[in-house]
């Protein structure tokens, strides 16, 4: 008994062996090596494609002078755009630097709290703000941005951290940040860009040590690169710094990278594609995407000067959205706040409206997957989403009649229809070879002009 005793045991050390072996092989095998092939079959965390509709948000120095776009400096200093000179010749004295700005983001008014509570209620389920745009100002302390930074500038405070910690506490949504990799006027960038960059300086002393820092201290779930077209992958070290991402950050198994890491990227390379600032496929998508947008169609950032007539209205904005998700999007919706820390209120008007819509139609949008059709021409143009369980078909023309015909979906005896925000079945009745044909009731009155049909048993 004794002998048998040893032997199992003698056994079930070597079977603890082999598997802390096969484990071992796995975890190396289970490691992203620092290529584009390796990088590319890392499969796509899953809360990303479930929470379809984001917030982006545009602030920094280029909130003060808040004239033409985000862009004032590179059109003021490096285009020269005479607009842009006439603009500081009339309002600013001569010699005035665009570093002279930054005292006047004061941020008096910033809430990050309210912020929060303005995401959550437009039915926002992600958040990306700004860490660090072309002009190289960062909204956090960070360690390689002496004085050019929100904490030692400006505002004196960590903006990152503070609305970091306040979209995290509402639970239901994840934090992002944007982060370019150039800066128009760094000195080490300039001096990297000469070199035709053979010289790495920016990246050594400014970028890696910025970029590991903002991960580590903040651990974002969603890093959504830009500024990257000057260069090639190669000199960002992008393909090292995912590897990174991926394998030891304190995110790497929930962190989403986008697909602007160098030259040659842009739809090709990352974790999900934007491919170009507001990106509309005329089809589905083969890769996961997302498209970014703004209320204000001429700018991302603040502009003291825009008109209504420049901003998106509440039916084009969810029509963009049910475009964007029915074909296996994520839409991101930008808004840039005032030096002083506020939203405007035209931005916060949208934002809430889009979220009385959703409380009704969201189930057409969180977690849904591309139907097997995308849309159709039936009494009006439809746009489908589907679940495991339902079929959902929105439309944005308002009928004006209660017959209502869809030519796609087969039904069965087991089909219910319902209409959205309405709890009583609709009559229906089969067409000949595939659709229906329903009796929709009267339509209730929505500024988003948008309605939702649920088609429950249809194949």
């Amino acid at each position: 008994t004794q002998i048998v005793r040893q032997q199992v045991i003698y056994s079930l050390r070597w079977l603890l062996l082999g598997l802390c072996a096969v484990l071992c092989v796995s975890g190396r095998r289970a490691r992203y090596t620092a290529d584009w092939a390796s990088l590319d079959a890392r499969p796509l965390p899953a809360w990303y494609d479930d929470v379809k509709f984001g917030i982006f948000i545009h602030w920094g120095v280029f909130s003060v002078p808040s004239f033409g776009s985000e862009w004032f400096w590179w059109y003021w200093q490096g285009e020269k755009d005479p607009d842009y000179y006439l603009f500081m010749i009339k309002n600013y004295p001569k010699g005035f630097s665009y570093a002279e700005f930054a005292p006047g983001l004061k941020a008096e008014f910033f809430d990050p709290n309210e912020w929060a509570e303005i995401f959550e209620a437009s039915g926002a389920k992600y958040v990306v703000f700004t860490s660090k745009h072309h002009e190289g100002f960062t909204n956090w302390e960070s360690p390689t941005s002496w004085n050019w930074n929100s904490v030692d500038n400006g505002p004196h405070r960590d903006i990152v951290g503070e609305l970091a910690a306040a979209v995290r506490k509402r639970k239901s949504m994840h934090f992002g940040l944007y982060h370019s990799l150039f800066e128009w006027f760094h000195p080490l960038y300039l001096s990297d860009k000469d070199s035709n960059f053979t010289k790495q300086d920016f990246i050594r002393n400014k970028l890696m040590p910025e970029l590991y820092d903002l991960v580590t201290s903040y651990k974002p779930e969603l890093i959504w690169s830009d500024g990257d077209w000057e260069a090639p992958d190669t000199y960002w070290n992008s393909t090292e710094f995912l590897a990174w991402l991926y394998n030891d950050s304190p995110v790497k198994d929930v962190i989403v990278v986008n697909d602007r890491w160098g030259q040659g990227c842009y739809c090709k390379h990352g974790g999900y594609f934007n491919c170009a600032d507001k990106y509309t496929p005329p089809e589905l998508p083969k890769h996961k995407w997302e498209k970014c947008n703004s209320v204000d169609t001429h700018s991302w950032g603040y502009r003291r000067n825009m008109k209504l007539s420049e901003l998106m209205d509440l039916p084009t904005i969810i029509k963009d959205l049910v475009y964007t998700v029915a074909l296996g999007g994520n839409y991101l919706l930008n808004i840039g706040p005032a030096s002083d820390g506020q939203i405007p209120v035209i931005f916060q008007d949208r934002l809430l409206r889009i979220g009385e819509w959703l409380k009704v139609n969201g189930e057409a949008i969180y977690s849904t997957k591309p139907w097997r059709v995308q849309t159709e021409n039936g009494t009006v143009p439809v746009w489908y989403t589907s679940t495991s369980s339902a079929v959902y078909a929105t439309f944005h023309t308002n009928p004006k009649q209660f017959s209502f015909q869809l030519f796609v979906p087969k039904t069965s005896e087991n089909t219910v229809v319902t209409l959205l925000g309405n709890p009583n079945p609709l009559k229906w009745a089969p067409l000949h070879s595939s659709g229906l044909v329903m009796l929709l009731p009267d339509l209730p009155s929505t500024p988003a002009e948008a309605w939702v049909i649920k088609l429950e048993g249809v194949a």
